[in-house]
């Protein structure tokens, strides 16, 4: 069995501080939460940024700057950092992090898609009033990637020698990745994260799993990475199945709250040992962030800009 690749999700721009009083929300916590997911087995961290004072997400390149920084000098975590910002950002504003800190890393969102976490406004206890509105604006919000958009991305990300991490949240976006491969925008690694359990994109089934992986090896070749990450409850049950077909995990705070049902999880450090137990119980073994640079054909951590 090949290596497996542990990523992290930190924070993320979807849940809210009323969901888990362990949402990390300073730049200190999100660094405190990232070494909890190294200390784990993780080699890679998606990260988000989080206005300080009141946790709604942001797109301040000096808080992004200030997270990138004390992850890399507290440990030799890869660093992916967002494009998909919070809602409503601007293109300009989901790029800054690529253009000025040059990461190894940064996600590439595939496709544009309705992206609903209505339902989720209806049972939340708030702790900041902007909250409830923030959720419930999704049920008329489209998550805008235009071919234009995705271009222009791909194009800024190698122009910062930064892999893009092409974040796929229905099987319509590996056509579009097939196209921008066809037409020669995709000359780099081809790193996948199948995304699902949105509401508005696939649904987190195994079926359709073996469906996407199916569907990209058809139309982009064997050459490519991929990895999984799955929403709420189905965050374990996926990616356990995502090992037995030989793809790499994602787990964190970002894309589930709980480590078990009813039970929350304290840091993403927690879900990333569960996950590691889960791969060790069947004979596998995790990449660690050499191997994982290697996987991924990554620059190495001293050609970043943070």
């Amino acid at each position: 069995m090949a290596k497996t690749i542990i990523t992290a999700a930190l924070t993320g721009g979807i849940h809210t501080p009323g969901m888990s009083q362990y949402l990390p929300i300073t730049p200190e916590q999100i660094i405190a939460d990232a070494l909890t997911a190294y200390e784990a087995g993780a080699a890679v961290v998606h990260i988000h940024a989080r206005n300080p004072e009141n946790g709604r997400p942001t797109s301040d390149i000096d808080l992004f700057k200030q997270i990138a920084k004390g992850i890399k000098e507290k440990s030799d975590l890869i660093v992916c950092v967002t494009t998909g910002g919070g809602l409503g950002m601007t293109i300009e504003e989901r790029l800054k992090p690529v253009t000025v800190l040059k990461p190894e890393l940064a996600s590439c969102n595939a496709g544009s898609i309705n992206f609903v976490l209505a339902p989720a406004a209806k049972k939340l206890k708030p702790k900041y009033d902007w909250e409830v509105p923030y959720l419930e604006s999704t049920e008329d919000l489209i998550f805008s990637n235009t071919f234009k958009g995705i271009k222009k991305y791909v194009e800024t990300m190698y122009a910062n020698d930064t892999i893009p991490e092409f974040e796929v949240y229905d099987v319509g976006m590996i056509n579009n990745l097939a196209y921008f491969k066809q037409i020669g925008l995709l000359t780099r690694p081809i790193y996948l994260q199948f995304v699902m359990g949105i509401l508005g994109g696939i649904p987190a089934e195994a079926e359709n799993l073996t469906f996407m992986v199916k569907k990209a090896k058809q139309q982009l070749g064997e050459d490519f990475v991929w990895s999984v990450a799955a929403a709420g409850r189905s965050q374990f049950p996926i990616t356990s199945i995502a090992l037995s077909m030989g793809g790499n995990v994602r787990v964190g705070l970002e894309d589930n709250v709980y480590l078990k049902p009813g039970i929350l999880a304290k840091n993403s450090g927690e879900q990333v040992s569960q996950m590691k137990l889960i791969i060790e119980s069947v004979g596998g073994q995790i990449a660690d962030t050499s191997e994982a640079r290697q996987i991924l054909g990554l620059k190495g951590k001293d050609k970043v800009h943070f």
